[in-house]
């Protein structure tokens, strides 16, 4: 099951947020974070984001395997005037322990789905080139705007390039 995250219900989810967060990067994924990553580091950062959520800043969805926290994306609106079309996609994560079961695509699709009713037409996001990640943009219809070399480290602390990515999306009524 996937749920939006209030503000209260983000703060109450902190813990597990950094167990995934802490699991995806010691995992490999390269989301901003170098290996070997704590729990208590991890779940610093997603407390840091609690008063962007409840600003409505940072829109969070939690993927759930029963009472268990499993996965997570995030929306970030974008905040210029010249901007109110557009957000970001940001920090997909889905723990290893529960990958193979459609929960990424999910999480996607549910965020995408967010956007379009909040009247976002523009979604840009930025991936590992090469990475798992980056197949599961291209195989739901996110088009590449190119890639930067060395953009970022991995979580062992090399450069890799990034491939950046963006979807139009028609805002749909009601």
């Amino acid at each position: 099951m996937i749920t939006r995250l209030s503000a209260a219900g983000f703060t109450a989810a902190v813990p597990a947020l950094g167990e995934v967060l802490a699991d995806c990067t010691n995992g490999g994924a390269s989301v901003g974070f170098l290996a070997p990553l704590g729990t208590a580091e991890s779940t610093a950062w997603w407390a840091e984001l609690a008063g962007d959520v409840a600003e409505g800043r940072v829109l969070v969805w939690a993927a759930w395997d029963g009472p268990r926290l499993v996965g997570t994306v995030q929306l970030r609106p974008a905040r210029l005037p010249n901007a109110p079309h557009r957000a970001e996609l940001a920090k997909l994560l889905v723990h290893r322990d529960a990958r193979g079961r459609g929960l990424g695509r999910a999480l996607l699709a549910e965020a995408e789905r967010a956007a379009r009713a909040a009247g976002i037409t523009l979604l840009v996001l930025d991936t590992e080139t090469g990475s798992p990640a980056e197949r599961l943009y291209r195989s739901a219809g996110w088009t590449e705007a190119g890639t930067v070399p060395g953009y970022a480290a991995d979580p062992g602390g090399t450069l890799k390039p990034t491939t950046f990515f963006y979807k139009n999306a028609v805002v749909t009524a009601g």
